[in-house]
């Protein structure tokens, strides 16, 4: 399943993958740190609230009833308070406040007296304490939100009450200005490297798409990391060992033809002495169809041959095909367009052109032909009037040698290589053809060639 947002190019990914996964080890790092700092802060404000509360109320109990609130005046602190506490109703605590209880217990003197009336609280909201014995800082303080209360007799009648502030802590700002930056860096070494990977790959990838269309032997720079080394070196090799192919069968295709036309050429000169003209005639018919077939061979089996690219006028070299077989009696019409510039071999576009306007007016009677813009490119459209093609047969009527015969006149003849042909060179453009019955009756073929794709 893809997902909509994520995006296509290597690149980004490797960026986006690299900075989740320094983002989220830093985030970890500072939870860690916030939840360790947090729990070291709060032991160490219970610690120094437990020994502060001790040496006050020891202090306290060895002064008289006058001086007392001056001595706690005098130790209090901006974050911490000692005062009388009036009116104080004992509460239950939990285990941890018993046991620190206890330990503020044990630092007083041994012949401190009620002990057992001792309370500590941890975790004491804030608006449940007096105004008279919270911290003086309680109100510029906006983030605290509870505090340590301890509770300590002086004599059998009073008690004192030392409020502590335990401010709620703060994400370390530090932490997370070093993980930005860790992000930053990391997302600039993982493009780096991604692009490392990626130029060369877009190399392979064009030389790829050029040698699909025919343009030549494309080289592919062997640069970047080993593995994408390898892979240009063995696609050179490659393009390399397919194009002394290719042009190893266009040689051999060259000589075939040649030493065919030979035979074939003196067959025909001995046709003229033979007397009786039936027989001549149908010997000539014969022979007519064996050089059509091996003409048609021959071109089919080249496909996109050695003809160089070069800028044409689609439109123009369209009209003037359509002419040519008007002038000669083909009901073939044309829809004038405006020109159409287009980079191909327009020997082999004209003769994929003839191929489908002639099957039109074998097959349906006559041929319409027309231009139509297509985004990257032009669609050449041959319609005609005949019985159309059914949908399964589509695509298997470009196969070589395959005729419809249920569907097609017989009389009609052919080899069933002009579609084949058509869609060699067609698909050497980096274009498609394709095939769709009319509405009203009748097939139209689409002819579609991008304006530059797989140009040299």
């Amino acid at each position: 399943m893809r997902f909509r947002l994520w995006p296509r190019t290597l690149v980004v990914q490797l960026i986006l993958v690299t900075a989740a996964a320094v983002a989220i080890s830093n985030i970890g790092v500072a939870i860690y740190f916030y939840k360790n700092s947090e729990a070291q802060a709060r032991n160490f404000n219970t610690e120094r609230m437990i020994d502060r509360t001790a040496a006050v109320a020891a202090t306290v109990r060895q002064v008289s009833q006058q001086p007392r609130l001056v001595v706690m005046q005098n130790m209090s602190r901006a974050e911490w308070r000692f005062r009388e506490a009036k009116g104080y109703v004992p509460r239950p605590m939990t285990a941890e406040e018993m046991a620190l209880a206890k330990r503020l217990a044990d630092a007083l003197p041994q012949n401190y007296p009620r002990k057992d009336a001792i309370r500590v609280h941890l975790h004491q909201p804030l608006y449940n304490i007096p105004e008279e014995l919270r911290a003086f800082r309680a109100r510029e303080l906006r983030t605290v939100t509870e505090v340590i209360q301890t509770i300590v007799p002086i004599d059998d009648r009073t008690a004192m009450s030392g409020v502590l502030l335990r401010p709620t802590p703060v994400w370390p700002l530090e932490l997370m200005i070093a993980a930005a930056i860790a992000c930053v860096l990391a997302s600039a070494g993982a493009a780096f490297m991604a692009r490392r990977v990626v130029r060369p790959l877009s190399e392979l990838t064009s030389a790829a798409a050029a040698m699909a269309v025919g343009s030549g032997t494309p080289h592919v720079a062997e640069q970047g990391p080993e593995d994408v080394r390898n892979a240009a070196a063995a696609f050179n090799a490659m393009a390399e060992k397919v194009t002394k192919t290719l042009e190893s069968q266009r040689h051999l295709l060259s000589a075939v033809g040649h030493d065919l036309r030979t035979p074939l050429t003196a067959m025909r000169i001995n046709l003229e002495f033979v007397e009786d003209s039936e027989l001549r005639e149908g010997l000539m018919r014969n022979l007519d169809e064996l050089q059509a077939l091996t003409e048609q061979v021959l071109a089919a089996a080249k496909g996109a041959g050695g003809e160089q690219r070069r800028s044409v006028d689609l439109s123009a070299l369209v009209e003037s095909l359509c002419t040519d077989l008007d002038e000669i009696g083909e009901p073939v019409s044309w829809a004038n367009h405006s020109p159409a510039p287009i980079s191909c071999r327009p020997n082999e576009i004209k003769r994929a052109v003839r191929n489908l306007v002639e099957n039109a007016v074998a097959y349906g009677h006559k041929a319409d032909v027309r231009i139509a813009n297509a985004g990257d490119g032009y669609d050449v459209v041959v319609e005609d009037e005949g019985p159309g093609i059914p949908e399964t047969d589509r695509q298997r009527v470009f196969e070589p040698f395959v005729r419809l015969e249920s569907s097609r006149n017989e009389a009609t003849g052919g080899t069933g290589l002009g579609l084949t042909l058509v869609k060699a060179i067609v698909e050497g453009h980096g274009g498609v053809v394709m095939l769709e019955n009319r509405p009203g009756g009748g097939l139209r073929a689409r002819m579609h060639l991008p304006r530059v794709a797989g140009a040299a």
